[in-house]
């Protein structure tokens, strides 16, 4: 995408290593890469338990459940996406690449 006239560009980002103002200096001429730094707004998730890993989370179970298809109406996606989600939820959660493992219970 272009956005000429903005002044600012806000990301929102992880945490990964090539999502640092430094990595365009890598991929640009230094003046260019000066320009971009100072024209975007760099905000980073948490790098345990983002928002970002939940979300993707969601839109997985989604696709799974009901967005390989047309969906008539917004009746029929509510109850789809509700049975993807009561299906999803309701089995042990799993730890991702990005969480960290769960601490047991003490007595």
């Amino acid at each position: 995408m272009d956005f000429p006239d903005a002044a600012k560009i806000v990301l929102v980002q992880d945490n990964l290593n090539t999502h640092k103002p430094a990595s365009l200096y890598e991929a640009f001429p230094a003046a260019e890469a000066r320009r971009l730094v100072e024209r975007f707004e760099w905000h980073y998730t948490p790098k345990h338990g983002s928002w970002l890993d939940m979300a993707e989370s969601e839109l997985g179970v989604l696709a799974s459940q009901c967005l390989d298809r047309r969906i008539a109406n917004k009746q029929i996606l509510a109850t789809k996406s509700t049975h993807g989600r009561t299906t999803a939820t309701s089995t042990t959660p799993r730890p991702t690449g990005n969480s960290k493992p769960p601490t047991p219970a003490s007595s």
